[in-house]
């Protein structure tokens, strides 16, 4: 089975996510096929972080304009997020940041020379919570394999989940890939303080939802 990185759905678009989807689209938002690297998007040589799957973007945008030393790729296919995440970068005149809207792994795969990437964003990716759903789970194998060839030596894996049993899926295929080392020693990290508090996770945890943390350096 071929594994894809989302699953489109609906949403209503807001008139402001709107225009910006129409008047920003060409401003931040890339070409399918565009290579994956700081010279060829950003035209320097910056550290090239990339998000997958940023939702509504808040994180993405509060984690580029802490570090402006750094440049930023978000993957998104939900329009009405790619339309908000739009609207703050024009709002806060943010730089650093482009916006993906194809699949992660024909990105990955196809469009990332090997070593491109300094560190993988990949937070609360969807759950596929039933088990005749969870082979659907984005976090796999040959998803691993694809994200070690595009990750620089040292460069960083970051994951988060509120979902314990795809948390210990993915901590148990992790801890046998060989291209990865746990930056925690073993186990679960604990959640670091550059990893922004979203809204939807506070109210995971207001209803007392637990999160789990991996970070693992590609090796």
């Amino acid at each position: 089975m071929t594994i894809r990185s989302f699953v489109r759905r609906s949403g209503r678009t807001t008139q402001g996510q709107k225009r910006a989807l129409s008047q920003l689209w060409d401003r931040y938002v890339l070409q399918p096929d565009a290579k994956m690297t700081a010279a060829a998007i950003f035209g320097d040589d910056k550290p090239l972080h990339l998000e997958i799957g940023f939702g509504m973007g808040d994180a993405l945008l509060e984690m580029a304009r802490a570090h402006p030393e750094n440049n930023y790729i978000g993957i998104e296919v939900y329009q009405p997020g790619v339309g908000h995440l739009l609207s703050l970068l024009e709002k806060y005149e943010v730089e650093n940041v482009r916006v993906s809207t194809a699949d992660a792994m024909q990105v990955l795969s196809m469009h990332t020379p090997l070593s491109a990437l300094d560190a993988v964003y990949v937070y609360f990716p969807d759950p596929w919570p039933k088990k005749r759903h969870q082979k659907r789970r984005m976090i796999q194998t040959p998803f691993l394999n694809v994200l070690a060839k595009a990750l620089r030596p040292d460069g960083v894996l970051n994951l988060a989940t509120d979902w314990e049993h795809y948390a210990r899926q993915m901590l148990t295929l992790l801890e046998a890939h060989p291209d990865f080392d746990n930056l925690a020693g073993s186990g679960f990290s604990s959640r670091i303080p550059q990893r922004p508090l979203t809204k939807f996770e506070q109210r995971g945890i207001k209803l007392g939802h637990g999160v789990w943390d991996l970070r693992y350096q590609r090796r």
